[in-house]
């Protein structure tokens, strides 16, 4: 049996009287690349930002690797069940910020690209690595971290050379093309060593030749880091020849969940993205 990456347990984020994400219970197992999907406002990436630390939900809880890492329970009492260096308890709820929930082991990326613009290639990699280091800043002043700087630079090369942007490596971020961009952000992601990589429309912007070149670069990350992989996409196609399994979306609310085949047949999906014609 697949081990448990992920598990979202009845989250709820409601921001004033809009409720965004509602009720939203999911599992992502070890090995699985699994899409949600849904129209426009669906509440996707708001989804995103719970499961990464970005928002408090307003209720439900987020499971990672068997661990309760997120939980909101405002109207009952909660042990503090997160033991971790930021662990924290304030109103019955568990809450680490994004960058403890990175250490944990999940790493994203955005639909709107968001590299270090004045960066080389190899740069925006290498600051991704900031997370894993061990040194503080005493021995960072003194130069005592070099062994530890040395191995990361190294990885990092290493890295490029398996994503295929090594020749690139000197070059500022922005001068790449746009696919390559895409590429570049998700290995700055792999290279913060998740176990759980969260992709935001990877391929928002993309012509259909460089759709094309990412569902097997996905695909390519899966096999070769052992990854599991958990994205948002409007490409159909793409979703459709990648994914295990699909969960779907509308207004907030989850309206189906099955194999790329049993959604592309569920009149509930077929609705929401095509809308329901109003009788005569």
């Amino acid at each position: 049996m697949s081990k448990n990456v992920l598990k979202i347990e009845n989250a709820t984020m409601q921001f004033g009287g809009v409720v965004a994400v509602d009720n939203l219970n999911l599992e992502i197992n070890q090995g699985e690349i699994v899409a949600l999907i849904g129209p426009n406002g669906a509440g996707k990436t708001t989804a995103f930002n719970v499961v990464t630390g970005v928002y408090q939900p307003t209720n439900g809880a987020v499971w990672f690797n068997g661990e309760k890492i997120i939980e909101n329970h405002p109207q009952g009492k909660m042990k503090k069940l997160y033991k971790g260096e930021h662990a924290g308890e304030y109103n019955n709820t568990i809450a680490p910020t994004p960058d403890v929930i990175t250490k944990l082991g999940m790493a994203r990326t955005f639909q709107n690209i968001r590299l270090w613009k004045s960066q080389t290639v190899f740069d925006n990699v290498l600051i991704a690595k900031h997370c894993r280091t061990t040194s503080n800043v005493f021995s960072a002043i003194f130069r005592l971290n070099r062994k530890e700087e040395a191995k990361q630079r190294a990885e990092v090369e290493e890295l490029l050379k398996v994503v295929g942007l090594y020749e690139e490596r000197n070059e500022l971020a922005t001068s790449l093309p746009y696919g390559k961009q895409r590429r570049l952000e998700i290995a700055r992601a792999l290279a913060a060593e998740p176990t759980l990589l969260l992709l935001d429309e990877p391929a928002a912007g993309m012509n259909p030749q460089e759709t094309d070149e990412l569902t097997a670069f996905i695909g390519e990350i899966r096999d070769k880091f052992n990854m599991t992989i958990f994205l948002i996409e409007h490409h159909m196609d793409l979703v459709m020849h990648i994914s295990d399994r699909i969960y779907v979306l509308d207004f907030g609310k989850q309206i189906a969940e099955g194999t790329p085949e049993e959604i592309q047949n569920n009149q509930r999906v077929i609705d929401a993205y095509l809308g329901v014609a109003e009788d005569a």
